[in-house]
Formats: structure tokens, C-alpha cells, sequence
């Protein structure tokens, strides 16, 4: 997913009287000894409402005790079946419960709000002025978007549909909506240059669709309608069969964006956008490992005359996620083959202190058994400095193939997770043929 896309910082705290939202180290609620099961916690389906820029971004949960202690399942159902994220870091203290969120640096900061609801917020540390959004949340089997009436004819929004976005300052990236509908269900996702919105799921509703995803880092909203919205500019001539949709991410982010059906949509090749300046064949580089704390260098003798894949990532990017959750045991399954992968990761913060931690975290939760190095801040001004032999840089993930004489042999943008259905069975594909063609020279 494209880092750049706008994030704008709440400037001020939300006043709903919660405990310890300051920061990972200074929270009260998770200073508390023992971190107990708190009874807010219902086990159970629940579902979610974040309110932010005037809507309303719903998710569903599920609580469960497992070992004596309570876990939160984040659910994202999509084209190719259920995501299921688990959150186990929970702890308590007085009336609020600190729900950390996987592998990011947020939570959810929750107290009983009557039965078997709760009040609180979703709260990103990982910003530079960690920012808080309102939340609540009722216990019980529930649809994701409340079924509503409609005069209208129900429409058809599955397929495959070539989409434009354009932020409000008129900036525009190409997109490919692929969606799948049953009844009024609708689950899908967006594809772009620079990776994919993952897995979304929503309603119809007449002419209208809705579709929603959170996974701890990232609440998004897309919503659309079959025809131009009111009022008509007379001066436009619109297409049948166009959609015209907003997108709502976190706390400010917003996009519009149009589609119309399209099965041949077609992105630009993603093994062209990033490539390396005149006349350079190799990187060079030497970052310090998160784990041992040595350097970690693509010319180490434990990589010489091996297949290298490095992987450029944050612990903050859900993109990347989806690649770890590839890669990890896609190493543990090929590494005696003779191919080794390399990690990199930007981070929010250059201080080593503070974002090595957060790397550590994304290798333990992964079980990632490759080495993991810490290369900087996470922007593209960052990565140009540090891997100075690439002309350009885009987005994260982006996965560089060397071939067992260290050479560059392709740079590979995005990445095309399992929200994407066939999508992402292509990527896998694509990687292992890059992988296999290498091993064999």
C-alpha cells in the first residue's frame, strides 16, 4: 500500500475520561499487574463503530478465553474467505481495558458502557502526534452494515471494474475494483500500483454499495452509488453503468474515486515501476540487525553465491503483513535450496532505540526466521538515502530479486495479498518462477 497517501494528525485529545492513551510506555491500563480477564470483555461476535470525518466505519470482533485469559479476533471477511487477526496483548486497570492491536503499534481503549456495549477509542501511537478516533461497540452476532430498504432495484456491483482515485487536490492513481455478490452482500477489494486495500466487505442497498475494513492499523470506507450523485452538472455526459464513490481512511484521509466495469482492467506492470540508475547492477549496504545487533550486508558470507530476496518493510504497513505471512514459511520451506531473504525495515521513528523493538515484535509474531535489519525512516526520501543505486521508490512492500552473484535481477513493487483472490495466487506464482528461474543459472 502507497505510504504516502494522506494522514492527517488530530490536534487534540478526545475528553471520554480513559485512562493511559499517551503512549505504549506511559499507558496506565497497561501497567496493571497481571493484566486479568476484565469483565467489559463479553465473549462473544461483536461489532464495532468507529466515528470519524462524519461517518461511520464499522468492523466486527469476536472475544474468546483462551488459556484463562481473554483474545480479541479482528474479522475481515473478504473474496477468498475470513481474515482472522489475533490480539492478545490485553491488560486492565479501574474501569478501561487496553486492547493492543497484532503486530501495529495502536489499540483499542475500551470501558462497560451499560451491557454489553462499550465506549471508548481506537488510538494510533505510530503517528507523529498519535491520534484517537471515537469508538463504540455492542455485543452479539451482527450484520456489518445494518440491512436497509430501498425502492430501487437491487444493482450489480460484481466483477471486475477499472477505477480512478483523486484526492482533494486533484491528484489522481489508477485502481482495479474486483468484487464478488451475493444477494446483498459484497465482499472485494481495490488493486493499485502500489498494493491492494486488502480485504472489504459491505452491503448493497438499491443502487448503492458500502464496504469496510479494519485491521488495527488502517480503518477504511468506501462508498459508492450507480449513476452521478445530486446535483447533475448538465455540463458533464456521464457513462451508464459508472460508479461515483468516497473513501474514508482514519481520521482525515479522504478520496473520491469513479469506476466503470471493465473485465480486462489492468494495472501497469509492477516489476517496471522501480528500477536501479545507469550503470548500477548491485546495493550496497550494511544496516545493523534488530535481533543480534551485527550488521547485516547483502556481500556476508552467508549470502555469497546464494539467491537473495530482500524485502523492504514497516511493522506499521499491512501490505507487508501479507508478504511476512507469505514469506516466513515460504524461507522455512526453501532456505536449504540455497536462497536466503533479507529484510529491511523502515520505520516511523531513526532511532534504533525505538524502532528495532517494533521490527522485533513483526519477526516474533511472523515466526520469521530470516534476518531482519533496521534501514531507517519510513518515506521515500529515506529509502532513496539509504539504497542510493534505486532511481526511484514507491511504495512498501517492494520485494528486490539477486541473483547468486549479488546482481539485481528484478525489483518487484506492491504486493497483491489474499484479499485479492486470484490476484494473490498470480503474485505467489510470480515470485516463485523469479525464485526457481535464479536458482538454476
Amino acid at each position: 500500500m502507497n505510504v504516502f497517501s494522506p494522514y492527517l494528525l488530530a490536534t487534540a485529545a478526545l475528553a471520554l475520561g480513559l485512562a493511559g492513551c499517551s503512549s505504549p510506555s506511559t499507558s496506565s491500563s497497561e501497567t496493571a499487574a497481571g493484566g486479568a480477564a476484565p469483565p467489559v470483555l463479553v465473549p462473544g461476535p461483536w461489532r464495532g463503530v468507529l466515528a470519524t470525518q462524519g461517518q461511520e466505519i464499522p468492523f466486527l470482533f469476536e472475544v474468546k478465553t483462551e488459556a484463562g485469559k481473554p483474545v480479541v479476533y479482528l474479522l475481515n471477511p473478504g473474496l477468498s474467505g475470513e481474515e482472522r487477526l489475533r490480539c492478545d496483548d490485553i491488560k486492565s486497570a479501574g474501569d478501561s481495558t487496553t486492547i493492543r492491536l497484532h503486530a501495529f503499534d495502536a489499540a483499542l481503549v475500551v470501558r462497560a458502557d451499560g451491557a454489553d456495549k462499550l465506549k471508548g477509542i481506537w488510538v494510533k501511537y505510530d503517528s507523529k502526534t498519535p491520534y484517537r478516533v471515537p469508538l463504540t461497540a455492542t455485543a452479539g452476532a451482527q450484520e456489518l452494515f445494518p440491512a436497509t430498504k430501498s425502492a430501487e432495484k437491487m444493482g450489480d456491483f460484481g466483477g471486475t471494474w477499472r477505477a480512478t482515485f483523486r484526492d482533494d487536490k486533484g491528484a489522481s492513481y489508477p485502481a482495479t475494483g474486483v468484487f464478488a455478490q451475493a444477494g446483498s452482500r459484497l465482499t472485494g477489494t481495490f488493486l493499485t500500483t502500489t498494493g491492494d486495500y486488502r480485504y472489504l466487505s459491505g452491503q448493497v442497498s438499491g443502487q448503492k454499495m458500502s464496504l469496510s475494513t479494519f485491521d488495527g492499523s488502517h480503518a477504511f470506507l468506501f462508498k459508492a452509488q450507480n449513476g452521478p450523485p445530486e446535483p447533475i452538472d448538465i455540463t458533464k455526459e456521464y457513462a451508464p453503468n459508472t460508479l461515483f464513490g468516497d473513501f474514508y481512511s482514519g481520521i482525515a484521509g479522504h478520496e473520491t474515486w469513479t469506476a466503470v466495469p471493465d473485465p480486462k482492467a489492468k494495472l501497469p506492470d509492477a516489476d517496471t515501476l522501480v528500477y536501479l540508475k545507469k550503470g548500477e547492477s548491485r546495493l550496497n549496504f550494511k544496516f545493523p540487525n534488530v535481533v543480534e545487533g551485527s550488521s547485516v550486508s547483502p556481500t556476508d558470507p552467508k549470502y555469497r553465491g546464494k539467491v537473495v530476496v530482500l524485502q523492504i518493510l514497516g511493522s506499521w504497513c499491512p501490505n507487508c503483513m501479507d508478504e511476512t505471512n507469505f514469506l516466513a514459511p515460504w524461507y522455512q520451506q526453501n532456505k536449504a535450496r540455497g536462497v536466503e531473504v533479507i529484510g529491511l525495515g523502515y520505520e516511523r521513528s531513526g532511532d534504533y532505540a525505538v524502532s528495532a523493538p517494533k521490527l522485533r515484535n513483526m519477526r516474533e509474531r511472523f515466526k520469521i526466521g530470516y534476518d531482519v535489519a533496521f534501514a531507517g525512516v519510513s518515506n521515500k526520501d529515506s529509502v532513496a538515502r539509504s539504497l542510493p543505486q534505486l532511481a526511484k521508490f514507491l511504495a512498501f512492500p517492494t520485494t528486490i530479486f539477486l541473483d547468486k552473484k549479488g546482481n539485481v535481477r528484478k525489483i518487484h513493487t506492491g504486493f497483491s495479498g489474499p484479499g485479492t483472490g486470484k490476484y494473490y495466487q498470480e503474485e505467489l506464482a510470480g515470485f516463485n518462477r523469479e525464485v526457481d528461474k535464479l536458482l538454476k543459472e
